[in-house]
């Protein structure tokens, strides 16, 4: 009888542990699920809402007590600082739907100096996940990138990019930038004012746009210059009305 008893106990333990795995994993299917259903909505909601802050930009406000930014369309900034920024950043923005692969094969062949992450790629990062560099948060702009891409046009991927890209400490967007540096409003900029704001990026912080230094103004020109290829040769397309 002991025997017996002994052989229904192991059973039943053997029993649980199947169904024990099955409900852990149906939980885990949900959590995902939800997860991804409030990515959805929130890119969703971004896509006709400006999102009023970041991560970033929260931090930064409350180490300095404050931000220079204000949000200003697309329509409101000079075409040329747009074609500025994607020939710096990302020069095949209209050809890809959020990650470059030539660029990323490049990277790769020719090491960690040189950068393969797309506007797109940047506008994740900069608008719903944090600094940084860690696999939860490659994996989260992995999964979001191609996501933005689906439900945003280019035009709002710029926008967006323009309006939360950070251009000196505490000034945030061309709009703020535009102002800090040269004095005048986003749509005024001059072809060399926005290639000079293109170049600083992505290290504003170390660079100024109104008074470059030579690697800043060599950068600047050779932007100059590709907004201007990108323009002839239809790369800009997708983001000009």
């Amino acid at each position: 009888m002991a025997r017996k008893a002994t052989k229904k106990t192991t059973k039943t333990k053997t029993a649980k542990r199947p169904r024990l795995g099955r409900w852990l994993f149906r939980w885990w299917l949900r959590v995902v699920s939800v997860v991804f259903l409030l990515m959805v909505a929130v890119v969703l909601l971004y896509s006709v809402v400006n999102p009023p802050t970041t991560i970033y930009m929260f931090q930064e406000s409350r180490r300095l007590g404050g931000l220079d930014r204000q949000w200003v369309p697309l329509k409101n900034i000079a075409p040329v600082m747009a074609r500025s920024v994607v020939a710096a950043e990302d020069a095949n923005f209209c050809n890809h739907w959020g990650f470059d692969l030539v660029a990323i094969r490049t990277a790769i062949e020719e090491g960690s100096g040189r950068g393969a992450s797309t506007i797109s790629q940047q506008v994740v990062k900069n608008v719903f996940l944090w600094h940084g560099r860690n696999w939860s948060r490659k994996a989260l702009e992995a999964v979001m990138t191609p996501l933005i891409e689906a439900l945003w046009s280019k035009r709002r991927i710029v926008e967006i990019y323009l309006n939360v890209a950070e251009f000196d400490e505490g000034v945030f967007g061309v709009e703020a930038a535009a102002r800090h540096y040269f004095g005048v409003g986003p749509e005024e900029l001059t072809a060399v004012q926005a290639a000079r704001l293109a170049a600083i990026l992505p290290l504003p912080k170390e660079r100024s746009a109104s008074n470059p230094s030579k690697s800043v103004r060599r950068r600047a020109a050779a932007i100059l210059d590709g907004a201007a290829t990108i323009d002839a040769d239809g790369r800009a397309t997708c983001f000009q009305s």
